[in-house]
Formats: C-alpha cells, structure tokens, sequence
C-alpha cells in the first residue's frame, strides 16, 4: 500500500466543473499532474447548482412552485451527463436517478420551521450530483464524505469532531488509494445520527484540508479559474499581483477578512502538519501559481478584499447611557443566537456599530430581541473594503470619491464600509 505522506489532494470548485469541457480538463489534470501519487479529489456543486438548490429549497419551503426550477437542475445534469457518456448512458445511470428522487422526496417532505436544518438536506445535493459524474468520467471511486466527517447539529456551518473523523478518514480512505483516484464532495458532514450537515458556503477547502491533515497528506491543491493566490480580485481591479509564496499566517489573515481564494478555515489543519497548499490555474495547470507554507516575507504588495452585501447596523441605549459591557453582552448574546457573524465593530460612548453579511430574516430576528433595549439604525447593500498591508497610496485609490460610513485602521490594516457602487 502507498505510504501516506505521498498522498496529494486536489479540490476542483464550481467553475472547474461547470459543463462537459471542464470535467474532461479536471480528468486531464488529475491524470498527467498527479505524477502517480495516490491521490483524493474533492468536488463542490457544479457551476452555479448551489444557488439554484438554494432557490428551488426557499420556493419548496415557501410553499411556492417550485416544478420549473427543479426542472431545470435535472435537465442541466443530464446534459453535462449526456455529453460525457452519451444519451443513453447518461438516461441510463442509477446512481443520477436515485439521487433526484432522493431529492424530490426531500422537498415534498418540508415541514414549517427548522430551517438550516432543512436546508442542509437539500443543498448537499449539488455535491452529491456532481461527484457521481465526475468520478464516473474520471473512472475513479466515489466516497461518500457524509459519514466520515463528523460533525455537530450547527446546521449550515457544522464544528467538526476532529477524533471522530480522523479515525473515520484514517479507516476508511487508505485502502481505497491503491486502486485509483479517490473522488469525494466538499461542503458536506454529517451528524452521529446520520444527518447531513454543511460547513459553510465554499467550504469545500475545509474539506480538502480536513482530508489533508487525517491523511497526512505531501500537499494540497486548489484548482481556480486565476494564477493563483492575487492580492485582489481580477475581475474588480485590473492590475493585480500574484504572490508566488506567501505563508500561512498571511494568508489566514487575508481569508478572515473575505478574500475569495481560500476559506478561512482552511490554513489551520495544514499549518499543524505543515501541509504546503497550492493555488494553481485549471486553466493554465503548467504555470507556476502560490505555494502557501511555513515562510517569512519581508513585505508585501497591499490587498484590496471586497465584501458585498453587507449590512451596517448601529445599537443606541434608549436612556442615553454609556454602552456598557452589559450592554455589548447583550447584543454580542443576540447576535450569537441569530448567527449574524461580524466583520466589523466600532463603539462610541452611547452606540455601538456592527457590519455584518445581510440576512433579512437574521435581521428582523435581531431586531425582535433587542428593540426593547437599544433604539437600533441599519443600512444595508453596502459594502466593506479591507487593505491589507495598505500604504497611503492604496488608502486614496479605494477611498476616493465613496461614501464612508464608518473606517477603521490598525497597524497592518484598513478598513471601512461604504455604499454600493
């Protein structure tokens, strides 16, 4: 049997599996850039699936029509299935058919309340679906991720057991790594009751990392559409710059704060074990892309991480007293219980500001809780901007000519929330 620090772990995400092309160019790269190591790959919903799942389960639960959407997924796999296998390959394949009844009986079986919980058994499917395809395009196994990573009841953002699911993993995955690729979903654990569970939305790093750090893997990974790890989003700034290596702590910093590249779990299973994380191109796999490691860097060129969405939500006392840390436990409490998670914070003497992801119905939930106590402002479809590593020049660039409704700067980071564009 391989020994498992030879083991390499890829995660492909959605748009490297979006259509036929994509899944034949993930064969070609897990075929001839492996270099014959055994090697697991870990595959998110393909394309935009996990959004339509997320709307055909609102409809579901709305007690809406939800027919045409759920349509149209069915009819999206069976294309891609149809074009890699062929029409009656594709209408022939069980595995796709049993997990669209699987689904249909799901969204027939929603009850009123409980949503994340409900929510999680719908929106796995996306991974469900994709990884039968491409583990049969790819002629390789298929691993159900669902009863080896353990997690608790947190619908949505499931916390991981890491002994149950290091002794899940460890017995389940190395005899499987001698006879061929191993293919397995991101996103998704499971309860000790058998229930499915979700990590988080693009959670599928974590799992690629969770595997990595049970398995002792020799690396990890991640396929993306750009050169690697950039200090900004091609697709909003037009000059940006590839790190070729950046380290660990770096990088954890620049997931907190929002950069897409990386989910913010991600780094701390691998920085244990000393895991080296690669960000390389699906579309260019020869070029060189980041390697993420144990490293130190002088310094580096300023990122600019955009956050849309965002909500700016401001606590007053009533009777204009200070706020207290009664107070912030108060808010912090409900906050917590709402699962508003905060990315931003400022206090003055009789408010407290906080930014954080809009959620409408999270937000009318906040509201219920604290209206008696604070009188309470929001704003929302703004957006938050963080530099990192920011120099007076990259400050002016992002800062000119919006509208700041709130800044803030440490030593090594700038930030503030503005209007949307």
């Amino acid at each position: 049997m391989h020994e498992p620090h030879q083991l390499k772990v890829y995660k492909f995400g959605g748009a490297s599996v979006k259509d036929a092309a994509a899944i034949r160019n993930l064969c070609h790269i897990a075929r001839e850039h492996a270099a014959g190591a055994p090697l697991l790959i870990v595959v998110s919903a393909m394309g935009k699936t996990t959004n339509a799942l997320e709307e055909l389960y609102h409809r579901a639960h709305s007690h809406l029509d939800y027919g045409p959407q759920l349509h149209s997924l069915r009819a999206f796999h069976y294309a891609v299935a149809d074009e890699l296998f062929g029409p009656t390959e594709a209408a022939a394949d069980e595995a796709l058919r049993a997990l669209f009844q699987e689904l249909e009986d799901q969204l027939g079986a929603l009850e009123p309340g409980d949503y994340d919980r409900q929510y999680d058994q719908v929106v796995s499917f996306g991974e469900l679906l994709a990884t039968r395809i491409v583990s049969r395009a790819l002629d390789a196994q298929w691993l159900d991720c669902r009863p080896l990573v353990r997690t608790d009841h947190l619908w949505r953002e499931g916390r991981l057991d890491w002994a149950t699911t290091e002794q899940n993993i460890r017995s389940a995955v190395p005899p499987l790594l001698p006879r061929g690729p191993v293919v397995t979903q991101g996103f998704l654990g499971g309860t000790g009751s058998g229930q499915t569970t979700t990590l988080g939305r693009e959670g599928s790093d974590f799992t690629a990392a969770i595997f990595a750090h049970c398995l002792q893997a020799s690396s990890v990974t991640i396929w993306k559409d750009v050169a690697g790890l950039l200090n900004a989003d091609p697709k909003i700034f037009d000059d940006t710059v590839r790190y070729p290596e950046i380290s660990y702590q770096e990088t954890i910093e620049m997931a907190y704060y929002g950069a897409s590249v990386i989910h913010p779990k991600t780094i701390k299973p691998l920085a244990v074990k000393r895991i080296p994380l690669l960000v390389k191109s699906f579309l260019d796999p020869t070029a060189e892309g980041t390697i993420i490691h144990d490293c130190r860097h002088d310094s580096l060129p300023p990122a600019f991480i955009r956050k849309t969405g965002q909500c700016l939500v401001s606590f007053e006392s009533k009777d204009l007293t200070f706020i207290s840390e009664e107070n912030l436990e108060v808010i912090f409490g409900a906050l917590a219980q709402v699962r508003l998670k905060i990315h931003l914070m400022q206090n003055s003497a009789i408010s407290f500001s906080v930014c954080t992801d809009f959620s409408a119905y999270r937000l009318d939930r906040l509201l219920d809780m604290l209206y008696e106590q604070f009188t309470i402002h929001y704003n929302t479809g703004l957006e938050l901007y963080t530099i990192k590593n920011y120099d007076a020049a990259s400050i002016q660039r992002l800062t000119q000519g919006r509208d700041l409704l709130l800044e803030q700067r440490t030593r090594q980071t700038f930030q503030f929330v503005s209007r949307g564009a």
